[in-house]
């Protein structure tokens, strides 16, 4: 439904941030903090925390400054109208479930941590969408923000190129040479900058011919040199669904053939590991059926989700805690995966820590309901552009959960990028894009 008020997002012209930084700029800072995060090429963390966290107090005081920052800003800024249309009841919700998983994790005050820095990012992922007055002050920022990133992960490739390339030495020799740019493996980089290569294509619409091809083409050479063939495949499959909806005007029809996808790749992933027929059809379309060793994490999953499949673990209670690693070791598996940090699939890690019941809430909310809300985006012809670049994240994030964990994942870039896509499908179904 339209609403008076406008967005991205939002109307703020009457009032700028202080030291005279507008909302758009504002917005484009915050976005570059997202997609760079607070630690870049800090590569693999040395040391897990018993809650399973990473973080440290660059972190937790970062994270807080930024969210106080981005919380002041908005209540300044941004129309009361715009603000009560950010979908704060489903994302409660999310964050509900999250919240009474806490009392089923062995260290309740480290699950409760890493829930409040997934919630301080979150302002930022608000802030990032309705602090800018107009479409093009978003666009000029997210296109910027990218290019920022672009411009520091280059030139560490060039200059210092130890910093963001795999190297032989350690688990990960298996990857040397492969891109992982700021970030600390290459699966994780190569959905990242898929989306930022999105931001590009948004900003090309949005009439930054130049800067926007640019920011698409420095991506797809990342892309290449990242060795992610996955990634590779999902970014023309999202950006091609987007593209077929807008060219046929049918969105509930992409959106069908969207979840058709999602069907045949969680069947060729996870199902492969349930159904030996599936097996031999992933076996037979794809050259390594074991997706590099994750079908022997996503047994050792669905063997711990069926022992508490209600209640589950809790908030990031299962992996690198004693519930994992306390396990005897399975000596017919090729690799030890009791000291993994995630289980490398977002749904079943999401059935781990909230149970089925909190995990099909969680996708619902954050996977199946974002698509309606992008099929309710057609009625307000001003936010066709804004609601393909979102929908085009949700779709390949979708994807990628098959292979990666990220969902409610703190300040992981994985998370907060896909988090701004469910928000803004949100917004761009509802509240009218302020274009000029």
């Amino acid at each position: 439904m339209s609403q008076t008020a406008h967005h991205p997002v939002a109307r703020g012209e009457a009032v700028n941030a202080a030291g005279g930084i507008t909302g758009a700029q504002l917005a484009g800072v915050g976005l570059f903090v997202l997609i760079l995060s607070l630690q870049p090429f800090a590569g693999v963390p040395d040391a897990v925390g018993p809650d399973g966290s990473t973080s440290n107090i660059v972190n937790q005081i970062g994270y807080l400054v930024l969210g106080l920052v981005f919380g002041t800003a908005m209540l300044r800024m941004v129309a009361r109208p715009v603000l009560a249309e950010l979908c704060l009841g489903s994302w409660a919700v999310v964050f509900g479930v999250a919240a009474i998983s806490t009392f089923q994790a062995l260290n309740m005050a480290g699950s409760m941590r890493g829930l409040m820095l997934t919630a301080v990012a979150m302002i930022i992922v608000f802030g990032v969408l309705v602090l800018p007055r107009d479409e093009q002050g978003f666009a000029t920022g997210a296109v910027n923000a990218s290019l920022g990133v672009l411009a520091l992960v280059y030139g560490a490739l060039i200059f210092a190129p130890h910093l963001a390339v795999h190297s032989a030495e350690g688990t990960e020799g298996v990857h040397a040479g492969d891109w992982l740019g700021h970030l600390s493996h290459k699966n994780v980089a190569a959905p990242v900058f898929s989306i930022v290569a999105m931001f590009g294509i948004y900003g090309w619409r949005c009439g930054l011919k130049w800067r926007g091809a640019i920011v698409v083409a420095l991506c797809l050479v990342f892309l290449v040199n990242s060795g992610s063939k996955t990634t590779m495949g999902f970014l023309p499959l999202a950006v091609g669904i987007v593209a077929l909806a807008r060219w046929t005007g049918r969105p509930g029809l992409c959106v069908l053939l969207h979840i058709g996808l999602v069907a045949v790749v969680a069947a060729l992933t996870v199902g492969a590991v349930i159904s030996p027929g599936l097996h031999a059809a992933s076996a037979a379309l794809i050259s390594d059926p074991t997706f590099t060793g994750r079908d022997e994490i996503w047994k050792f999953s669905l063997e711990h989700i069926a022992e508490r499949p209600w209640g589950g673990y809790g908030f990031v209670g299962f992996w690198s805690t004693p519930a994992a690693s306390g396990n005897e070791q399975n000596l017919e598996a090729s690799w030890d995966v009791r000291g993994l940090g995630s289980g490398h699939q977002s749904y079943l890690d999401a059935a781990l820590m909230f149970g089925i019941p909190g995990a099909v809430i969680m996708v619902y909310l954050l996977m199946v309901r974002p698509l309606m809300s992008y099929v309710a985006s057609w009625r307000l012809q001003t936010n066709g552009k804004l609601a393909d670049l979102f929908a085009m994240i949700l779709i390949v994030m979708t994807y990628v959960g098959m292979l990666e964990s990220f969902i409610l994942n703190r300040a992981d870039p994985l998370w907060v990028l896909f988090a701004l896509a469910v928000a803004g499908l949100h917004l761009a179904g509802r509240v009218r894009v302020k274009t000029d």
